[in-house]
């Protein structure tokens, strides 16, 4: 006879008997269910959930779920590769017992980000949070190293009784005003709290340039567990905006011109305890490892942009000026350049350096994008490759021979040429494995297809509440 106790594949040792003990301590609290979540290949995020009694169940087999979403579109539509897409076989979702919480803004439920596993027991090639901890274990293996990242999330908030599909901004304060924050205040407070109740750290949260729009920043913490905090901040900012009467969206863009909303990803490489990007004696303190790793994203910027600003509406958002940084060039404290060297604050920098990568949106798979720009980071590690000249002010304004002679491109600027480089870009891919690799360049081409013939404004309006 079977029973929770016996083996398991793809569970941990000691799972069940955890979430045994979760489930009543949960029940204890008034939660009623468990949200089992991940993020698929366009950036949707997707989920299952479970009666909090049957938490122990979920760890010790997992619950069910179609490999097909792996080729879903933003808009449900489904396309295929030679081993995704089909109506057949099963993988079993593994919650993370370590990253569950209770969802303070949605009283009643419990969160967990989950891998995914195939019936037999083996991790699925498109599970992209094992993905990320693949290349972040062999980073460790191979270099010694470790890193610390974290995700900017930006969001649109619009008024929850605007007709229709359309955007109307709850809020008409000027960018960065006090009358914004003081319009949304009690919002916005309701969202400090309930991250402070999950064990989010925030940072900051204020409102932001575009017309409704709002930032938070939390602390950085290891690769999968930023991936996993991106995805729950969102959960808890989304949900405590319904509880206000109000819609949120994190797309790219809203609206068919202006500013849109950026995902920017800050990340730092380590070794023995020391910031690489700090205390160095290469530029601005960085060491020669660090200065290798920002050649490596930089030189694999035009193929990135493939995964970490995946949607047709992420173009409506890279473009020059606009500190969405559209350009392969990099500076200290550069907002236009795709890379910001931030260096810090004296007597912080030790712990504050780090490497922001600006052209990130929210379509972009949280643990893909991260797993990526890490991956490209070590190719450049791995072969020394040199850092160009520095850039400062906008790159736009460079004149064709300088920006030559300081590799200064701009990068892709439809999403079809981001597939061509990413088809282009054999180290990167082959980081990512066939599975990934070809699901990615699948799903992009489906998006493409879905908004062929399609103006500004109209593509905007069909992602605008997917995400």
């Amino acid at each position: 006879m079977t029973t929770l106790a016996d083996p398991v594949p793809g569970g941990r040792p000691g799972d069940v008997e955890r979430a045994t003990a979760l489930s009543g301590e949960l029940a204890g609290r008034g939660v009623h269910g468990v949200v089992l979540a991940y993020v698929d290949t366009a950036g949707i995020g997707r989920v299952k959930t479970v009666p909090t009694a049957r938490l122990a169940a979920a760890a010790a087999w997992g619950v069910g779920m179609s490999p097909v979403f792996d080729t879903f579109l933003a808009n449900d539509s489904i396309v295929t590769t030679d081993v995704l897409g089909s109506p057949d076989g099963d993988l079993r979702l593994y919650p993370d017992l370590d990253r569950l919480v209770v969802l303070a803004g949605q009283p009643g439920w419990a969160w967990a980000p989950v891998d995914r596993v195939t019936q037999d027991g083996e991790r699925h090639p498109g599970c992209t949070r094992t993905f990320l901890r693949r290349i972040v274990t062999g980073a460790a293996e191979r270099h010694g190293l470790t890193f610390k990242a974290a995700i900017e999330i930006e969001w649109s908030v619009a008024r929850g009784d605007a007709p229709g599909d359309a955007f109307v901004p709850a809020t008409t304060g000027p960018a960065y005003g006090a009358t914004r924050q003081i319009e949304l205040g009690d919002y916005t407070a309701d969202v400090l709290a309930a991250c402070a109740a999950q064990g989010v750290d925030v940072e900051q949260v204020h409102p932001e340039y575009a017309d409704g729009q709002f930032e938070i920043s939390v602390g950085a913490v290891d690769p999968v567990a930023a991936a996993d905090r991106s995805v729950l901040v969102r959960q808890t900012v989304r949900a405590v905006a319904q509880r206000h009467g109000l819609r949120v969206s994190f797309a790219p863009a809203v609206v068919g011109r202006g500013v849109g909303n950026g995902g920017h990803v800050h990340l730092s490489a380590w070794r023995d305890g020391a910031n690489l990007h700090a205390g160095g004696e290469r530029r601005h303190g960085m060491t020669a490892d660090a200065e290798s790793f920002t050649a490596g994203i930089l030189a694999h910027l035009p193929a990135l942009t493939a995964v970490t600003a995946p949607s047709p509406a992420s173009r409506l958002r890279l473009k020059p000026s606009q500190w969405a940084g559209v350009f392969t060039a990099w500076g200290r404290e550069t907002r236009e350049t795709a890379l910001r060297v931030v260096t810090g604050t004296a007597g912080l920098r030790d712990r504050a350096a780090n490497l922001e990568i600006k052209p990130v949106d929210l379509a972009a798979n949280p643990y893909l994008a991260i797993g990526a720009l890490i991956a490209a980071g070590l190719d450049g590690l791995t072969a020394s490759a040199v850092l160009p000249d520095e850039t400062t002010g906008d790159p736009a304004h460079l004149g064709e021979a300088e920006a030559a002679a300081r590799g200064v491109r701009r990068l892709p600027d439809s999403l079809e040429r981001a597939v061509e480089a990413f088809l282009d870009d054999e180290a990167l891919r082959t980081a990512l494995g066939p599975v990934l690799a070809d699901a990615v360049v699948a799903v992009r081409r489906g998006e493409l297809a879905s908004v062929a013939g399609l103006d500004d404004d109209q593509v905007a309006a069909a992602y605008r509440w997917r995400y």
